[in-house]
């Protein structure tokens, strides 16, 4: 059981919060805030960036909250808000170093957090084991669905039962086939009986405990609900994939904004070679489905792998009709030879709906091999539209913010700073695609770039600042108020033109910088071809000699 914990960082969190008041004063979008505390130093801090906060609306159906640190004895008290984008890429929406931790200090994070996310919940949220998190969350987000990693329930487990992995070396492969293969509730529960038999520990506590919050941990009990993962035990890992390598148990406070910089460069610069590859290359299809080459116009190429491997597996499970009722079809899909792990499907004619057993589409947002198998029985030869997740496909960051899980969006104004902000930045990487396809045009558009920045300048003093400019920053400029009477303290901006304008000049920098990514990636790409003409030239001049010889 978590208890109440303070920890002192010195006068490194000087350097920090001298690093966020510089942010906010570039990019009016940039949020941070501080949990009420007399100097300063030894309340709890958040911050995200305009790029964190802009992705959240496009990819926080799911949220993970890792606390690493806890568990691996970090020197820096630091915690991350993630999720995951089109290209199954970790995605950061947020970031704090916890000095307190209690009920009430999570309890202020979460909202904090909430809060720069413009109040938008969402459907499920993943974190470490830890009685004050689940507090917390249940008590700021007590409709998403709350998830234990169990990565941690595994390692957890090993350091619990040591005795037992010691003396049983067979037991660590048998709990986990347990927890990760049953794909029924009964099959789950009767599997768990058997081990606690087997192994004589029918009283251990720990597992006992385990088994209570089975809920919150066993896929099988989670896979109505959606999180992302490709299948209901992908995500048996740690939950600091974003900042893995980056930020870990050596880092120091005064290392620490210069390793989040890095991570976050990272995982930009991967972000835009999947974009690239998505849409500069073509990927093989394997069957002549018309489904299939739709999937690999809509999704971007990471998704649509794993939906061609969903559609090539229908060819081993044939679906077989067992009832129908003139409305609802139901089939049985199984693949050859392995009839006892049979699957039901449901088949809606009508509003062309199906439902499985398996529900791989309500945890993923893709489609399972055995909807596609009905589908391929009904000669259904196209994805029905409630079947393509947007947040999936290559438009997942263009056009205007959807949610296919939920109605209560908050809508903002045509006037409002995040609607520009949104609109310049899809604007701008459509320019950046297109500047990038030649070294000519990449001169072009770096030309143009130069001359639209000095236009911005120079407009800087003639155009009115609305009202609604504060909108995307209301988290800045607001106090926030939580448990434990504590009060946020969010620095305000200081000449709203001035920031208008260093906010354009910001994104017309980081537009400038992924020119170079998609410059550098091209190429690479140009350097690949080369060497793999000259490779097949050769193979070519061999194969000739051979056949003269």
């Amino acid at each position: 059981m978590s208890a109440t914990r303070h920890r002192t960082l010195g006068g490194g969190v000087h350097h920090i919060l001298d690093y966020l008041r510089r942010m906010q004063v570039e990019n009016p979008s940039f949020f941070y805030a501080i949990q009420g505390d007399n100097d300063q130093t030894g309340g709890n801090i958040f911050w995200a960036d305009a790029t964190a906060r802009m992705n959240y609306t496009y990819f926080g159906d799911t949220v993970i909250f890792d606390t690493t640190y806890r568990t691996n004895r970090y020197r820096v008290p630091f915690a991350s808000f993630t999720g995951i984008n089109h290209h199954g890429q970790p995605v950061l929406f947020g970031c704090a170093l916890i000095l307190n931790e209690s009920e009430s200090s999570f309890a202020w994070l979460f909202q904090t957090w909430l809060h720069a996310m413009s109040d938008r919940r969402p459907i499920s949220i993943t974190t470490d084991p830890d009685r004050l998190i689940q507090t917390a969350v249940t008590r700021v987000l007590p409709e998403a669905r709350l998830r234990f990693n169990r990565w941690s329930i595994f390692k957890e487990t090993q350091e619990k039962l040591a005795h037992i992995y010691q003396s049983n070396p067979t037991f660590e492969i048998e709990f986990k086939k347990c927890v990760d293969e049953a794909e029924t509730i009964n099959e789950f529960e009767s599997s768990w009986l058997s081990l606690l038999e087997r192994y004589f520990v029918m009283d251990n506590e720990w597992l006992q405990s385990m088994y209570n919050a089975r809920q919150q941990w066993v896929p099988v009990y989670l896979r109505d609900t959606f999180f992302g993962d490709f299948s209901i035990t992908e995500r048996n890992v740690g939950l600091n994939s974003f900042f893995e390598g980056f930020v870990h148990a050596s880092t120091t406070i005064q290392m620490l904004i210069k390793q989040y910089e890095k991570a976050v460069a990272n995982w930009h610069e991967k972000e835009l070679k999947a974009d690239y590859d998505t849409t500069n290359t073509s990927p093989i299809l394997k069957t002549p489905s018309p489904m299939e080459k739709q999937a690999a116009n809509l999704y971007t190429r990471r998704i649509f792998i794993k939906f061609q491997e969903e559609l090539v597996e229908t060819l081993a499970n044939p679906a077989t009709k067992i009832d129908d009722s003139g409305t609802v079809a139901t089939y049985r899909v199984a693949k050859f030879r392995v009839e006892h792990k049979a699957h039901t499907v449901s088949f809606f004619s009508f509003e062309m709906k199906a439902n499985c057993s398996c529900q791989m589409f309500e945890h993923s947002g893709i489609i399972c091999r055995h909807i596609l198998a009905v589908f391929r029985a009904k000669n259904v030869l196209t994805l029905p539209s409630q079947y393509v997740l947007k947040r999936w496909t290559r438009t997942a960051k263009i056009g205007d913010v959807q949610d296919e899980h939920a109605s209560d969006l908050p809508n903002n104004s045509p006037e409002s700073l995040t609607d520009r902000y949104n609109i310049l930045r899809q604007e701008a990487i459509k320019y950046v695609e297109e500047g990038a396809k030649s070294i000519h045009v990449y001169n072009v558009a770096m030309d143009a770039l130069q001359d639209a920045l000095k236009r911005v300048t120079s407009n800087k003093n003639q155009s009115p600042i609305s009202a609604e400019d504060g909108a995307l920053s209301s988290g800045r400029n607001q106090e926030l108020h939580a448990a434990g009477n504590t009060e946020t303290m969010a620095c305000q901006s200081v000449d709203e033109k001035e920031k208008k304008v260093q906010e354009l000049s910001t994104e017309l920098e980081n537009i400038n910088r992924r020119c170079e990514v998609y410059r550098a990636n091209l190429l690479s790409v140009l350097r690949d071809m080369e060497e793999q003409k000259l490779k097949l030239s050769v193979k070519v001049q061999n194969a000739r000699l051979n056949l003269r010889e």
